[in-house]
């Protein structure tokens, strides 16, 4: 039974995953009501509210013995947690960078090599969500190159919704100068042989016809809407807003939902609901009327609202959904929950190529070196996956205001600041010729990494504050310093002036390792904290992303990966969520079944009447 304060289900987050789960049960006709703390918002720029703040990779600093923040996080770790999140209708998937490469087989048992923990599951048990998440999300590569580049397994019949999008000028140059070429990197015996392999992009290219048995694929455009001349045109403005609307977000997702699905945004939730049995009931939030865009200073009128379902679905981003958890004294049995914080520490390397390659024009990454993602070394050391960027320096210095900035300061004794003509060919020349590397280790699941919380904390409602704890292992580290002995290797080959440089200006993530410092920036790639296993007394969710301890409530999320591999973990975030949301309407539809009622008479004594006993029959959730 569903009312004004009654659902079959109750999403907490609107981001992809929680999107996906509410498109696909609405759909079905479920009545889902879907709470978001952020605010409605159809474009760029987005802004955090009094009421529902967010982190900013700014505020944290470095100081004597660790790191500190003082904005929305709290940090108390060696290093710094260096990644933020957006609380926002659609969440971080309006600004994420649109890249969905699958994990490897190898990555879901990195038990096998040494370290980290295992899934209770394979690739094969996800890998027909893979495909329902590429449906969903739209994503455009090429399978042949997937399968021979990458050496993942496909479905012998299977194409992407749509063709590879096309390389970059600096994705080409890098290939004519690197495939092929074998390296080998320290204590390794194994050379690599380097191949620059297209990477799969949630965003639209050419669709291809042989798509769905022949059915092809219509891209989806702005709102959401069919559009098949949709396109990526290179904008080079994929973050934070992609002005073709070739890119996937969820308020794409959004625009298909069905009538049954209610979106409520301001709705900040402070506590999941539980019954004496343990089940989920439903959750408390605050609504909340303050604009922190408008330059107010607190959340306006703010009123408590209660609300009932069958199933509660936690989507609200690893950290959010560890948070809430721990608020609400929830599905603790293991002591797991903000345990295992992970994400992505990324290496960035750069410099300029010998020639013009024009970069700033494509997503930020078309292509990569798949080659140290997998194999024995990962024993060694965390394996780690090269993104090859397309827009210059832009992450690892800022936007080319820094470059006018240096040549026209200039570069001490000797060499004196630029000006007028002799500026804007210096200009050209440097912003022409730049490159980087991106390399994305993988963090393997380590308990002391985690989320917890603080009651003397608390934000502009009143909730507590998360507390991170967060470091790199000496595994990580080797990684990384792997990594950089790799960049040296290939900067060789290229024949590119090495640029690279971890000041402290900008680098809270640095650390010393065998005598040489390092710098990383986080990828905004959060998992592991309500991690995913076998039984209830080491993991916090199963293999449908279900609380081990509470019958109706689901945590969804990279919060359930129990390792983070090296890819962008969007697409198995999303391949998670659909297999979730198919076993949440499996539960539904058990409750639905109808009831069967028998009755027995008790034998009877001569002249007696005897009780009735009622004998109730139904289906019940497995």
């Amino acid at each position: 039974m569903t009312g004004p304060d009654r659902y079959d289900v109750i999403v907490v987050g609107a981001g992809i995953a929680g999107s996906l789960v509410a498109r696909h049960l609405g759909g079905l006709g479920r009545h889902v009501l879907v709470l978001e703390a952020g605010v409605r918002a159809d474009g760029a720029p987005h802004t955090a509210q009094d009421a529902a703040p967010w982190p900013e990779v700014t505020d944290v600093s470095g100081t004597e013995g660790g790191y500190r923040a003082d904005g929305y996080f709290v940090q108390r770790g060696e290093l710094p947690y260096a990644s933020g999140y957006v609380r926002v209708n659609g969440g971080t998937g309006n600004v994420w960078t649109g890249l969905t490469p699958r994990m490897l087989p190898e990555d879901f048992d990195t038990e096998l090599f040494g370290y980290g923990r295992s899934w209770p599951m394979g690739y094969a048990d996800l890998e027909p969500y893979y495909r329902a998440a590429e449906q969903a999300i739209g994503v455009s590569a090429d399978v042949d190159e997937q399968r021979a580049g990458v050496g993942l397994p496909f479905p012998e019949d299977y194409v992407f919704p749509m063709r590879a999008l096309p390389r970059s000028r600096v994705d080409e140059v890098l290939a004519g100068r690197l495939d092929g070429r074998r390296i080998t990197e320290p204590g390794v015996a194994e050379p690599v042989e380097l191949r620059v392999v297209g990477t799969p992009q949630g965003r639209n290219g050419v669709p291809d016809p042989r798509y769905g048995g022949g059915a092809g694929y219509v891209p989806l455009g702005a709102g959401g809407r069919p559009a098949p001349d949709s396109r990526c045109v290179g904008s080079a403005t994929c973050i934070p807003h992609c002005p073709s609307h070739a890119k996937y977000t969820p308020l794409k997702t959004q625009a298909g939902w069905g009538p049954t699905v209610v979106l409520r945004d301001r709705a900040v939730v402070s506590r999941v609901l539980a019954g004496p049995g343990g089940r989920a009931t439903g959750v408390e939030y605050l609504a909340y009327a303050g604009d922190g865009a408008a330059g107010g200073t607190g959340p306006g009128a703010v009123t408590g609202h209660t609300v009932h379902a069958d199933v509660v679905v936690l989507a609200a981003h690893a950290i959010e959904n560890a948070k809430l958890l721990l608020m609400s004294g929830l599905a603790n049995r293991s002591g797991q929950v903000g345990r295992n914080l992970m994400d992505h520490p990324v290496l960035l390397t750069w410099g300029l190529l010998p020639e013009q390659v024009g970069p700033y024009r494509g997503p930020g990454s078309t292509s990569g070196l798949e080659g140290f993602r997998a194999g024995p070394a990962r024993r060694l050391r965390a394996p780690f996956r090269i993104e090859i960027g397309n827009w210059g320096w832009v992450w690892a210095k800022g936007p080319v205001d820094t470059d006018v900035t240096e040549l026209v300061r200039g570069a001490g004794p000797g060499r004196p600041g630029l000006r007028g003509a002799a500026l804007r060919a210096a200009l050209a020349d440097r912003i022409g010729r730049q490159f980087t590397l991106q390399f994305e280790m993988e963090q393997s699941a380590d308990p002391a990494n985690r989320v917890t919380i603080d009651p003397r904390l608390r934000d502009r409602l009143g909730l507590p504050r998360p507390v991170l704890t967060y470091g790199l292992s000496e595994h990580v580290k080797d990684g990384i310093a792997a990594a950089r002995a790799v960049s040296d290797r290939i900067f060789a080959l290229l024949g590119a002036e090495d640029h690279t440089s971890f000041g402290a200006a900008g680098w809270p993530g640095r650390f010393e390792h065998r005598g040489r410092t390092y710098g990383y920036r986080g990828a905004g790639h959060a998992a592991g904290t309500h991690v995913m296993g076998s039984g209830p007394d080491t993991s916090v969710v199963d293999t449908w992303q279900r609380c081990w301890d509470h019958t109706g409530l689901y945590a969804v999320g990279c919060g359930s990966m129990p390792s983070v591999a090296t890819s962008n973990p969007t697409l198995t975030m999303a391949a998670l969520a659909l297999r979730s949301a198919g076993r949440i309407e499996a539960e539904l539809t058990a409750r639905d079944r109808p009831v069967t009622l028998t009755s027995t008479r008790e034998p009877l004594r001569s002249g007696e009447r005897g009780p009735v006993r009622t004998v109730r029959s139904s289906g019940a959730p497995s």
